[in-house]
């Protein structure tokens, strides 16, 4: 039995200081560990908190867009009730100025110019003067 209380001493020596050394470090890694989970458990709640607030953004900026792209359709329909109100008026313009052209074409065709006035003036005053040297022939 010698051996065997022996071979229990030395073992006792050998591997109890190496326990006790192994039970520290093990004591100091489930520290950090519990540290490193507490630090990972504030990351995710972090980043839950982050996702939270990513997704009222993007909700938020969606709502922004459509609220905009109502804006730009509304916009768009008044541009496009003054382009044919525009349209409407030119057409209008148009056929006024078509109507004025033909009064004028009519005018012209029918109206006397100066010279040809001037020459009508010459002729009834010489028609006159033949009338009246006629009726005084005609009185002698």
């Amino acid at each position: 039995m010698e051996i065997k209380e022996t071979v229990k001493k030395l073992l006792q020596e050998m591997v109890v200081p190496d326990l006790s050394s192994i039970r520290d470090e093990n004591s100091k890694i489930l520290a950090v560990l519990e540290i490193t989970n507490k630090r990972l458990d504030d990351v995710n709640t972090h980043l839950s908190d982050q996702s939270r607030r990513i997704d009222e953004l993007r909700s938020e900026l969606g709502q922004r867009i459509d609220d905009t792209s109502k804006r730009i359709d509304d916009t768009n329909k008044r541009i496009d009730e003054t382009n044919k109100s525009i349209d409407d008026v030119h057409s209008d313009l148009i056929n006024r100025i078509d109507a004025n052209n033909a009064r004028i074409d009519q005018f012209f065709q029918t109206s006397v110019t100066r010279n040809e006035h001037f020459k009508v003036d010459e002729r009834l005053t010489r028609l006159e003067n033949e009338v009246h040297a006629i009726r005084q022939q005609l009185a002698a």
